[in-house]
């Protein structure tokens, strides 16, 4: 029997070195990169051996399955000698050893130390990170062979460089984070927001003309000091002959002086206002008004026209959401009447609103809903309107100066046929895009 010993241990040192290599794969694959930087910044120094591992990681790989078939193989061969010494027929011991030896290492070399090394990646990559680094220095020859291989299946295939994460990426990795409780909503909103907010423009976020604030250049002072009373705003803009061409920008803290109104021209004290397209990205907007100084900016329509003004505090609620101050008058933009009835301002952003009621695969070019209810009448909008969608029935319940200021919206109950209609039309999208 004591014939058998040195392949009994040879074939004890393979099971472990095989669940050693299954284990690190897995491991490496699995480990948490902001957790191991977090601890690198701590002074960790074996998180630093495995991170600077994980910018290798081709090779990492390589040399973990060329030592897990070796030692696979070996231990296969030495089951096989001591089978066919305990068993005489050759057939039947070979098949008694295959048999033997996948089972033991399924269970001992693969599925039980994959299981733990998933469970606990970074302690189980740092604790064996300096075996791993000495694997790497014994294969070396190998790899360089393997690398080789590597380049030469990239040209004949001509691989792709792997892209970066894209945007539709980082907002399911947000949203796993949140249903898995690592990010609560608070942040998970604030982080969906910066992600999204180089996809915003001017004409998303403006404040309509018929909402603006302006004066002709000729007003008094005592109308301006009236206007800046009764609108509670810091800024005024200022126009000449009309709306349309706007001149100048003037500063409360600029208009009232040691007490008093200012006492010289009005020009003297206004700034020239910035002029932006309705299609500008707000990143870029933002990067204007911190260059200029500037706390407004005055949207321009196709023909040269004032579509709007998008100020600072429109870009910050794009990240932080609505900011109210002592004087804003709180106006909520979804009020729940009743079992799925609700009562929506017209203003709301129509991007906004399908998400808000799961419509991502309604399809309209209307900026805002009241816009929406209003192009899809095809007349003036009134009172009372009603307008019948494939998602339910907008009825128009404010109006004011014929726009549409409240709406509200009855939606139909979904039915099964719509959520596998909706999960088909999903799959569809997805195979289109693997293709």
């Amino acid at each position: 029997m004591t014939e058998y010993i040195p392949y009994l241990i040879v074939m004890a040192v393979c099971l472990v070195l095989s669940a050693y290599f299954s284990a690190t794969e897995t491991a490496f694959s699995s480990v948490n990169k902001t957790r191991l930087k977090a601890l690198s910044e701590k002074g960790n120094k074996k998180a630093d051996m495995v991170l600077a591992l994980t910018e290798q990681y081709d090779k990492l790989i390589s040399t973990i399955l060329i030592g897990n078939n070796v030692v696979n193989i070996l231990l296969s061969s030495m089951a096989t000698i001591v089978f066919v010494k305990l068993i005489q027929d050759q057939d039947v011991a070979a098949t008694v050893s295959t048999v033997a030896v996948t089972v033991v290492v399924l269970i001992f070399g693969e599925i039980t130390p994959k299981t733990l090394a998933r469970n606990f990646a970074e302690k189980f990559a740092m604790a064996t990170v300096r075996l791993l680094k000495f694997f790497l220095i014994l294969l070396t020859p190998f790899n360089f062979i393997f690398s080789l291989w590597r380049k030469l299946i990239y040209v004949l295939f001509k691989a792709e460089e792997e892209e970066g994460v894209s945007q539709e990426e980082l907002l399911i990795l947000v949203e796993e984070g949140q249903q898995e409780g690592s990010i609560n909503d608070d942040e998970g909103e604030l982080l969906k927001n910066a992600i999204e907010f180089t996809d915003r423009c001017a004409e998303e976020i403006l404040t309509h003309r018929i909402n603006i604030e302006a004066l002709p250049v000729t007003a008094t002072k005592q109308e301006i000091a009236d206007c800046f009373t009764e609108t509670r705003f810091s800024r005024l803009l200022l126009y000449e002959d009309n709306i349309d061409n706007i001149v100048g920008v003037i500063h409360q803290k600029d208009f009232y002086v040691n007490g008093g109104m200012y006492k010289g021209d009005i020009k003297d004290i206004s700034s020239e206002p910035i002029f932006i397209n309705q299609t500008e990205k707000i990143t870029s907007i933002l990067k204007r008004l911190q260059e200029e100084k500037s706390h407004i900016a005055v949207v321009l329509d196709e023909y040269g026209g004032t579509l709007g003004i998008v100020t600072m505090e429109d870009i910050l609620e794009e990240l932080v959401g609505e900011i109210w101050d002592e004087h804003d008058e709180v106006v909520e933009d979804y009020r729940e009447i009743g079992e799925r009835l609700y009562l929506v301002e017209g203003g709301v952003n129509m991007e906004d609103f399908k998400s808000r009621f799961d419509l991502d695969d309604f399809e309209t070019d209307s900026v805002s809903l009241g816009g929406f209810v209003a192009e899809r009448l095809e007349k003036v909008a009134e009172e009372g309107d009603r307008l019948e969608t494939d998602f339910g029935i907008l009825t128009v319940e404010v109006c004011e100066s014929h726009r549409v200021t409240s709406v509200r919206v009855e939606l139909f109950e979904k039915t099964e046929d719509d959520e596998d209609d909706k999960k088909k039309s999903k799959d569809s999208d997805e195979d289109g895009k693997d293709e």
